[in-house]
């Protein structure tokens, strides 16, 4: 089995990508509120804050800061991925390695982690996060996209309403050279 190291650093701020497994799914934002439940469940029994996040429906990116004296990030990522599964009516193909280990064949085993260095670190992620519905083609201005904590960073004054600008023009403007 490969041995994959982790950064695990009580307090810190974490970048995540969680993929599903099959990645032309779009049960994350059909499901939204079962996934929501997830996140509560967990943040209830294990407290994190959720800095930044972006739903997509076949993967998330999110930003965490763990409680101080607290790094156990992996606990807290299998919980949110076991309840959402569980919450679901299995209907995904389910190869003979996860069922011999009793998993569902929704989530991608792994997930990948970034620890933030600084606050420049933070904002770039951050933007990226908020960014990727318009980079994949769901929206074409950050502010369509409803499942992503941008909302909530404006109303904070943290990014203006129009931040990201507007894919339809930025297409109009590259296609006029």
């Amino acid at each position: 089995m490969t041995n994959y190291r982790r950064n695990f650093v009580p307090g810190a701020r974490y970048f995540y990508t969680v993929n599903l497994a099959n990645r032309r799914s779009q049960i994350l934002t059909a499901r939204i509120g079962l996934l929501r439940s997830a996140f509560r469940y967990t943040r209830a029994r294990h407290p994190f804050t959720i800095e930044a996040i972006v739903v997509l429906p076949d993967h998330l990116h999110a930003i965490w800061t763990l409680p101080d004296g607290d790094a156990d990030f992996a606990l807290r990522w299998r919980l949110i991925k076991s309840t959402f599964s569980r919450s679901l009516q299995p209907s995904e193909r389910i190869s003979g390695s996860r069922r011999a280990k009793g998993e569902r064949g929704i989530w991608q085993r792994r997930y990948w982690e970034h620890t933030l260095r600084d606050e420049e670190d933070f904002a770039r992620h951050a933007d990226y996060i908020h960014y990727n519905p318009v980079k994949h083609g769901y929206a074409a201005r950050v502010m369509d996209w409803p499942y992503s904590s941008f909302h909530r960073m404006v109303r904070l004054g943290i990014y203006p309403t129009d931040w990201g600008g507007d894919a339809r023009e930025i297409q109009t403007s590259y296609g006029e050279r």
